[in-house]
């Protein structure tokens, strides 16, 4: 009751800021009756003062503290015209609704401070109003798309026709002022008045880069790669300065590390994988045990601090893979040469050897900076033909390497059985590959293939990462970490009380959740219908992975400790964490290396976290954009899919390969359809027919937008559909065509119009689909893994 009381006092104080109230006049606001209320009140209002949000007028009435009156956060727009600002970073505060006339017309991703003006009403859900009273950030400051000229330029030189989603209902002129392109060019503008009152709904700027033409192979690529703001080149200083770091190791570079040439040392990667940051090799010891060592390139001896290539590395964060090509964060010189422990060529590498037991156990360690040389560059393919296939011509041709193969299949099992004892959440990790032709078309999605190698390499990559965490904690020193913090209680407690749905009553207190609770959920939904509402529904209850300077643990992965350290030559915490470690090896563990790294490690956090953030959206705008030109190909088809989620203007399916695509409640023609919140489930008033996440279907593609990534399917065979008694007779008259939408607090949200299908990226959005990000478990995992779900022409495993 007393978080609840917090809560409505806030939003009462924020809805009111320049009113002045007794006690007695906010129990009555808040309905809050009797003695014990009474105390509970003032206990609270007294620390709500401790706090400094409210203070005690010298009448001894409360009222909101004037430094709490303007909040901060970001705008998330609807096409509508009106938004909802996140304000709570917590995300306790339910966002506010901002109506049309209050959004000072804001756009999509803006940093605005609002006023809240009147509060939400917990009993009834409706969350609070608010207005714009100031835009401090604009989330857009340049567009990108074709070069149009057409009779309505209003007096300027032409438009750029924009495909953003969130910007589809503004035009944009080009001034005079810069580039005057030729129609048919894809240009960058930078935008130099936004929408106001004198052009409500149009944008002005000036023409800065012709990046195309709308002919060009990949240019729709390279489209999404400058609308993420994604730097595409290198400046010329920076591959100057890579061109002057040497092709080789030079023997004084060899000095003071040990030389570990003489073990048998392979990468393992994809086909045409050429950044090769990780090598590993294996053997049982004398005493049973086994010595798993992981040695990953050195990049920070080349990437010095400050130097021209790790500032620009600092601001990519992060090598970005979208389909048919890979952006890097270092240039090739480095991340394909030297930097990559390429096949027989001596490397430096930073070293972390471990001595694991029989129950999984690292029981010795040992990370320092070495010298090494590949004996085999193998593939995973290659290594499952061993471990899997037990090819005789592969094994033949691998013969000295056999048994380390083996022996690091057996260690792998070892340590996936210690991951799973503690809890470790093992999550659907269907990823797809998208088939490109020479011009960049797609004329294929499947599924990829994840075979012993790839999971083998996951076990070594996670083993490292923790060992080197737990290192350096116990060390006591500020270091990097990659978090990902136990769930909010109340969205748990939302969980549970859905999975009541399906009999499932799960033991335990959503304020201490462990992994293990949710790992058995999902073995007792294993192999059933509901198996895939429930992951789907689980993976919304989580928070997302980040990096941090604090070691929170990792939920997902159900580890006490947690870094990245084994991808340096594509994500850039993992280039510092080699950094902080060469640093504390050479000046020692005091208070003067600790003063070195501690004020800056909050901040290098939480820029990476955001450019991470950036990577994966837009390889994930990349495959649902080739999935619908893939699609396009094939309208007319029909398919198998499986519901994969389920709205109030319809449901999203998702066919065997990851394609996902939506059936609008308008061409469910059979019956009159409500949605059943409490299930997420469309029924037939009349028949009864019953649609919910995970159910198996019929479908035929009737419509596909490529510039939208929308692809729209007809619902076939309904009468093979289900039949429940979800939908109570007595709410047959209260609701609407399209479901009453409970949960839009203002009328506005899911509505029910279909123009919410980007549900997948939105801050009020369902889908989490196959990608598992948060949890830094596979499928399309962005840089958490090694492979992203993108198609990195084969180079795809289980690194984290």
């Amino acid at each position: 009751m007393q978080d609840n009381l917090k809560n409505d006092l806030t939003a009462f104080f924020r809805a009111h800021a320049d009113e002045t109230y007794t006690v007695e006049d906010i129990s009555d606001a808040l309905h809050y009756h009797g003695s014990a209320a009474f105390k509970l009140i003032v206990q609270e209002l007294a620390q709500l003062e401790r706090d400094g949000l409210v203070q005690v007028t010298e009448h001894g009435h409360f009222q909101l503290d004037p430094s709490q009156k303007i909040l901060s956060g970001t705008f998330h727009g609807n096409d509508k015209g009106f938004g909802f600002v996140q304000y709570d970073p917590d995300k306790i505060e339910p966002d506010a609704y901002i109506a049309p006339d209050n959004t000072m017309r804001a756009l999509n991703g803006d940093t605005v401070n609002i006023e809240i003006v009147r509060a939400g009403d917990p009993r009834t859900g409706k969350g609070p109003e608010g207005k714009v009273v100031a835009i401090t950030e604009r989330h857009y400051e340049q567009v990108v798309g074709e070069f149009i000229q057409t009779d309505d330029d209003a007096g300027y030189v032409g438009q750029v026709r924009l495909t953003d989603k969130k910007l589809l209902k503004y035009k944009f002129y080009v001034t005079a002022v810069g580039l005057k392109p030729t129609p048919g060019e894809v240009v960058t503008a930078e935008i130099t008045e936004y929408p106001n009152d004198a052009h409500p709904e149009a944008m002005v700027g000036i023409a800065k880069q012709v990046i195309g033409s709308v002919d060009d192979p990949g240019i729709d690529i390279l489209e999404i790669v400058y609308q993420h703001n994604i730097p595409a080149e290198f400046p010329e200083e920076v591959l100057q300065a890579a061109d002057e770091i040497p092709d080789h190791v030079l023997p004084e570079e060899a000095k003071g590390r040990e030389d570990i040439t003489d073990q048998d040392l392979v990468t393992i990667d994809g086909e045409s994988s050429k950044d090769l940051d990780d090598a590993v090799t294996a053997w049982k010891l004398p005493n049973g045990n086994y010595h798993l060592g992981v040695h990953i390139a050195d990049v920070s001896h080349y990437v010095k601090e400050g130097s021209l290539i790790d500032q620009e590395a600092y601001k990519r964060g992060t090598s970005v893979y979208l389909t048919d090509r890979v952006i890097p964060m270092l240039p090739r010189r480095l991340s394909n040469g030297i930097c990559s422990l390429n096949e027989g060529e001596l490397r430096l590498c930073m070293s972390c050897e471990m001595e694991i037991d029989h129950e999984g156990n690292v029981v010795k360690h040992r990370i320092h900076p070495s010298v090494m040389r590949s004996k085999a560059r193998m593939t995973y393919t290659g290594v499952n033909q061993i471990l899997e296939a037990h090819d005789p011509v592969t094994m033949d041709r691998y013969k000295e390497l056999v048994p380390m193969f083996e022996t690091m299949g057996d260690l792998h099992r070892i340590l996936l059985k210690h991951r799973k004892n503690r809890g470790a959440i093992d999550f659907d990790d269907r990823e797809a590959e998208i088939i490109v032709d020479d011009k960049g078309h797609a004329i294929d999605v499947k599924l990829r293939t994840r075979g012993l190698a790839e999971r083998m390499i996951e076990s070594f990559m996670l083993a490292a990462n923790e060992t080197v965490a737990e290192h350096y904690f116990r060390a006591k020193v500020p270091f990097l970490y990659r978090v990902h913090e136990t769930p909010d209680g109340d969205r748990v407690r939302s969980f549970f009380e859905f999975l009541t749905a399906f009999g499932i009553n799960v033991k335990g207190d959503p304020n201490h959740l462990r992994p293990k609770m949710l790992q058995g959920v999902l073995k007792q939904v294993a192999g059933k219908p509901e198996e895939a509402m429930v992951s789907v529904m689980m993976l919304r209850s989580l928070k997302q992975a980040r990096y941090s300077d604090q070691s929170l643990g990792h939920f997902g992965l159900g580890a006490e400790f947690y870094t990245h350290f084994t991808s340096p030559i594509r994500r850039y915490p993992d280039t510092m964490v080699h950094r902080m470690i060469h640093y504390y090896a050479d000046h020692g563990i005091n208070q003067a290396s600790k003063e070195k790294f501690g004020p800056i490690l909050e901040e290098i956090g939480t820029h990476t976290s955001e450019m991470e953030r950036r990577a994966i959206d837009a390889e994930r705008s990349t495959n649902d954009m080739k999935m619908a030109e893939y699609m396009a190909d094939h309208v007319g088809e029909e398919f198998d899919a499986v519901v994969s989620s389920v709205m109030k203007f319809g449901m999203f399916v998702e066919l065997p390969n990851t394609i996902e695509g939506l059936i609008h409640i308008s061409r469910m023609q059979d019956d009159y359809y409500e949605y059943v919140e409490k299930y997420l489930a469309l029924v037939g008033r009349n028949t009864r027919r019953t649609y919910r996440i995970g159910q198996p279907i019929r479908v035929k593609v009737i419509h596909v937008d490529k510039e939208q990534s929308e692809i729209d399917f007809d619902l076939l065979d309904p009468e093979k559909a289900p039949v429940s008694d979800l939908l109570p007779h007595r709410e047959h008259r209260s609701r609407g065509r399209f479901g009453n939408n409970r949960n839009n607090q203002h009328g506005n949200g899911h509505n029910g119009n279909g123009n919410n299908r980007n549900h997948r990226n939105g801050n009020h959005g369902q889908r989490t689909s196959n990608n598992n990000r948060s949890t830094d478990h596979r499928g399309h995992a962005g840089n958490n893994h090694r492979n992203g779900g993108q198609n990195r022409g084969g180079q795809n495993g289980g690194r984290h």
